[in-house]
């Protein structure tokens, strides 16, 4: 029998109303463990990338703590940070579900990534852009919301959708700690009898639309960004 014949000849066992229940549930799960962590790793690594800022941190010891955190961090395999999380947790005595634990896990992966993305848009903008805005007494805070943020993002947004959905992928090894998502949900249903082709196959096609939309979201903001950013060009060229 060929792969093509036993994969017609399971399907109808296979694409039932339950086993789709429990796929959709898995990836959902993955979705919103994705997203979640991704969301709070961004919200972290902005912070850490901004207090990494001469301007806005002069304390030297503290940019230099962050930047050894970021860098560990980014060194550690996911499977590493992942089991270093899920047995903290356990050691801390916190009861926490094995969701709080991807999230946590994503969440710090994702920091250190941002963090990164961040701080090299950060640096694209030229220093004369903070000078002229110590020069007009612009606070360092403002400075940065108001002048290099809205120049920085060009150079932030497109490897950051890169890593988006590269840790959705990854987001398959959260399996190795029982949490329900669809690396999990087709190790489950092949051990039900169903074969590999069909069980990993279907979770191949799953995986493919969740990075794929993600990253048509992302395009379409990189093109907004461009879009815009020649609108102003335009507008502050000569008449």
């Amino acid at each position: 029998m060929t792969a093509i014949q036993q994969f017609l000849a399971e399907a109808p066992r296979f694409y039932t109303y339950w086993n789709m229940v429990f796929l959709g549930q898995a990836a959902l799960n993955t979705i919103l463990v994705s997203l979640i962590g991704c969301l709070i790793g961004y919200l972290i690594g902005f912070v850490v990338a901004t207090l990494r800022l001469a301007a806005i941190m002069p304390v030297a010891p503290v940019r230099g703590l962050l930047i050894t955190l970021v860098e560990a961090i980014r060194r550690i395999p996911f499977l590493v940070l992942l089991m270093c999380v899920f047995f903290g947790f356990q050691l801390s005595g916190a009861n926490q579900s094995l969701f709080v634990i991807a999230v946590t896990a994503v969440a710090l992966r994702m920091s250190a990534l941002a963090a990164e993305n961040i701080r090299a848009g950060y640096e694209a903008v030229h220093q004369r852009q903070w000078e002229a805005a110590a020069a007009l007494n612009i606070p360092p805070i403002q400075a940065l919301f108001r002048i290099i943020l809205p120049q920085a993002w060009r150079i932030i947004l497109p490897p950051s959708t890169i890593h988006t959905v590269s840790m959705i992928k990854e987001t398959s090894l959260v399996s190795q700690i029982g949490f329900l998502e669809l690396t999990f949900a087709a190790r489950a249903l092949n051990q039900r009898g169903f074969s590999a082709l069909i069980c990993f196959g279907t979770i191949l096609v799953a995986y493919f639309v969740i990075s794929w939309s993600f990253a048509q979201v992302g395009r379409r903001l990189e093109r907004k960004l461009v879009h815009e950013a020649r609108g102003v060009r335009r507008e502050a060229g000569p008449r």
